[in-house]
């Protein structure tokens, strides 16, 4: 059985505020930056999500709008596939596509 591995690596000024994140996963010979990271992991003892939630202090307002909308219609498409609820995946995207025109350009 192989092992992968995906680094994270934030650096944080004198508040804990991140300054700058980089990730690398060797594997697939990806390594690079990034102004916001979002990792949901489920806690399958307690049976709920764990979430980290970073971003740098040059993640402008516009992208982080951008970032969250692209990762409800990306996990949208998660849903549907694990789920086979097309229904519910369809409701969803009906939804955001409704206020998406409105805040990101």
């Amino acid at each position: 059985m192989k092992t992968s591995e995906i680094k994270f690596t934030v650096k944080v000024d004198e508040n804990h505020l991140p300054v700058s994140i980089h990730w690398e996963a060797a594997d697939a010979g990806e390594k690079s930056s990034s102004k916001s990271v979002m990792i949901a992991l489920w806690d399958e003892k307690e049976h709920n999500t764990l979430r980290i939630d970073l971003w740098t202090k040059e993640m402008m307002v516009d992208e982080m709008k951008k970032f969250y909308f692209q990762n409800v219609m990306t996990l949208t498409d998660t849903f549907e596939r694990a789920t086979g609820d097309k229904q519910t995946a369809k409701e969803v995207r009906s939804f955001f596509d409704g206020i998406v025109s409105k805040f990101v350009q």
